[in-house]
């Protein structure tokens, strides 16, 4: 496993590779931390729940309507537009960027 990780810190070195999850351009400055505590503290599962039920996983479907990151990026501007969360267009590309590492892996 050390040999690997070293290995892809080499790699990393030489030829500029930001992240072990490759991200589409449109995210590649995001902020994934700024993400993770936007979402939770928009308490975006609690919407989804009561949008979909169960877990709230249910909303995010990979193979079905959101099937570009650009898309993804746009839905999660209409919650943010819909909400009134008033978040700033580098809030919602970090959103929009966990959203794709967690749930959805667009490259």
């Amino acid at each position: 496993m050390k040999r690997q990780l070293l290995a892809l810190a080499t790699l990393n070195a030489v030829f500029g590779l930001s992240s072990l999850h490759a991200q589409p351009a449109i995210f590649k400055d995001a902020d994934l931390k700024l993400g993770e505590k936007l979402i939770a503290e928009s308490k975006c599962v609690a919407c989804h729940v009561s949008k979909v039920g169960g877990d709230g996983s249910a909303i995010y479907k990979p193979q079905g309507r959101i099937n570009t990151a650009a898309f993804l990026r746009g839905m999660v501007e209409q919650c943010n537009t819909e909400l009134n969360l008033g978040m700033f267009p580098e809030d919602v590309s970090s959103v929009a960027a966990v959203l794709n590492r967690d749930h959805y892996k667009f490259k």
